[in-house]
């Protein structure tokens, strides 16, 4: 489908110029948005089932700050701040096809599971749940959910519905989807965004029509020889029991080779590190010395079972980007050499990142009595995971407008960072000419950008006698707790034995040890925490003491919030009772920037 979209405010990006138009700002060192592009509505088949009666335009609504209905017989939904952007992306199986089941009218209303779906019978409709999922899983079309004029007729309202939102300079919008690979319960979805709409694919590709990523990397490449642009965020490798960042073997049956890697890249510049069904930077069993590795695990595949993964190797960033560093050096290339952000996975609509305002990951969970006992009907064990659920994380890009382009490319070029929800903004930079107090200098970051690579970037070989120093800057969230420490991650390969170290480069308080904790003023009763500790702003300019010419390395920074209350702190209050057993009552939120590669040819 070639489709032809104007609009009197999209105009060419002129580097040379401070303004793209009279009304679209532009800031050649580049400025912060945040959005998530990770986002069902009641358009998807399990966000209708689970309660959402949302669709995608309530969600842009939501971003934009005005409140929506949110379904469960709970209030309607408003963020506290609203977002930069915002990208709906519904499953591509049966895109948009349930909905229609309540409406008389759609020859959808006469499916066979239609009364189940839309009736008030929870075991029903959850029996109807897991049939549709199952046939989706094992690659059965459903002839009336799965009719191709249906959905090429939702995904084109989809397209539609994302121009009428987009305000360049304001407020931007990606048309895109999920693709929801489900092999043997094991997660290897892919969220996929376009550039534009003037060329976008005439339908969303299914898991339907394929389950391996080779083929979904293959229709992607077919949509650019017709003229799109477009890139997929792989997401939840924790629950894909090792299959995310494969060893040996792909799912799809490929080798890791360099013909793998050059294609999952061009394909797949970013990851999302954290969302609400937990966080995949790092498990303690894999990176047992880091003391902040236990940070908002959900350890379960997607079986209905509650089952954890059987692999964690395979599933977790950290150790795949240093792998990926190993495959490179045996000539195979690096096909896991990814940037970061941060992402909802929200099946009401509102992604609801505000642990203060936090409304669950379903319509059913719209309501703080079935977020902390687990929602009617549900076993124990599927409730545990309710209570796991993170409030989901935020995308952090540094781009030059709010414009679908710069967003677009800062994707692309991987300069974005990740974060647990908060919109504390973090920037790195590596070069080998840095000044150790050039951030002390009004113009530190055209310095920064002219004498090296932001973070997603690569570092050339180091010149003689000389090693890469990271020049790092924080800053809290305007309304948000302080912070306490920057770290930086690094990680090599030595004698093909993959290695990690974590060094704290600036602490707050004036301590000058890590070890020593910034302490926590959360009061758990009230659900309260005060700025008495902490910094508001962190920087560094720290030079690895360590480093070694020959030896190809990754460089990321984690930035560390104080104590505050978890969401289900906050909703424990609400309901004047105890926290449940086994929650944290207080997290300490993060930020995440995308790494920089050091190789020394």
């Amino acid at each position: 489908m070639k489709r032809v979209f104007v609009t009197s405010s999209v105009l060419t990006l002129c580097a040379a110029s401070t303004a793209l138009s009279q009304d679209v700002p532009v800031n050649p060192l580049r400025e912060a948005y945040f959005g998530n592009l990770h986002v069902h509505t009641a358009w998807s088949f399990d966000a209708n089932i689970n309660g959402a009666i949302s669709g995608p335009d309530e969600a842009y609504r939501w971003a934009r700050g005005e409140a929506i209905p949110g379904g469960g017989g709970g209030p309607d939904l408003k963020i506290l701040r609203p977002l930069d952007w915002y990208s709906v992306g519904d499953h591509a199986e049966y895109l948009g096809a349930l909905p229609l089941m309540a409406d008389p009218e759609s020859p959808v209303s006469k499916h066979p599971l239609a009364a189940a779906i839309s009736g008030d019978d929870a075991t029903a409709s959850f029996a109807a749940y897991t049939e549709i999922l199952d046939g989706i899983s094992n690659r059965r079309n459903d002839p009336i959910l799965g009719d191709p004029v249906l959905l090429a007729s939702v995904w084109e309202k989809i397209i539609d519905i994302a121009d009428q939102h987009y305000k360049p300079g304001e407020f931007t919008t990606f048309a895109g989807f999920e693709w929801t690979s489900n092999p043997g319960w094991r997660n290897l979805h892919r969220v996929v965004i376009f550039r534009d709409t003037e060329n976008v694919s005439d339908h969303a590709f299914s898991a339907i029509e394929s389950d391996r990523e080779e083929d979904l990397w293959a229709w992607m490449d077919l949509q650019r020889v017709q003229g799109a642009e477009l890139l997929a965020v792989p997401h939840n490798g924790n629950a894909s029991d090792g299959l995310m960042f494969p060893i040996g073997t792909s799912y799809g049956g490929s080798d890791i080779d360099s013909a793998y890697a050059e294609t999952r890249m061009r394909n797949e510049p970013l990851y999302e590190l954290t969302q609400i069904k937990g966080t995949s930077e790092v498990h303690p069993s894999i990176s047992p010395n880091d003391e902040f590795a236990n940070f908002e695990l959900w350890d379960y595949t997607l079986e209905s079972t509650a089952s954890p993964p059987e692999h964690k190797v395979g599933g977790y960033m950290r150790e795949a980007l240093i792998r990926g560093m190993a495959l490179e050096a045996e000539g195979k290339g690096n096909p896991f050499k990814y940037g970061f952000i941060g992402d909802s996975d929200t099946h009401n609509a509102a992604s609801t990142i505000e642990e203060n305002n936090y409304t669950g990951k379903f319509g059913f969970e719209n309501n703080p009595e079935h977020r902390l006992e687990g929602p009617p009907g549900v076993s124990e064990a599927a409730a545990q995971q309710v209570r796991e659920f993170s409030s989901g994380g935020l995308a952090g890009v540094w781009a030059e407008s709010n414009t679908r382009e710069a967003i677009f490319d800062a994707m692309v070029r991987k300069e974005t960072f990740a974060t647990s929800g908060v919109r504390m903004r973090v920037r790195m930079f590596g070069g080998y000419d840095y000044a150790e107090d050039m951030m002390e200098s009004a113009d530190w970051l055209q310095a920064a950008y002219d004498g090296g690579v932001p973070m997603g970037g690569d570092l050339a070989a180091a010149p003689e006698g000389t090693a890469p120093t990271f020049l790092i800057a924080a800053m809290k969230e305007a309304d948000g707790a302080n912070l306490d420490r920057i770290q930086v991650i690094k990680g090599w390969v030595e004698n093909g034995e993959q290695k990690e170290q974590i060094y704290d480069v600036a602490l707050s308080g004036g301590r000058t040890d890590g070890s020593e904790p910034v302490g926590n003023t959360v009061d758990v009763a009230d659900a309260s925490y005060t700025n008495d500790i902490g910094a508001a702003d962190l920087t560094a300019a720290w030079t690895d003491p360590d480093f070694d010419p020959a030896v190809p390395a990754v460089y990321y920074a984690r930035v560390l919030q104080i104590p505050t209350p978890r969401w289900s702190t906050y909703d424990a209050k609400a309901l004047g009772v105890d926290v449940p057993d086994g929650l944290p009552t207080s997290i300490q939120e993060r930020a995440w920037t995308s790494p920089i590669w050091y190789a020394p040819e």
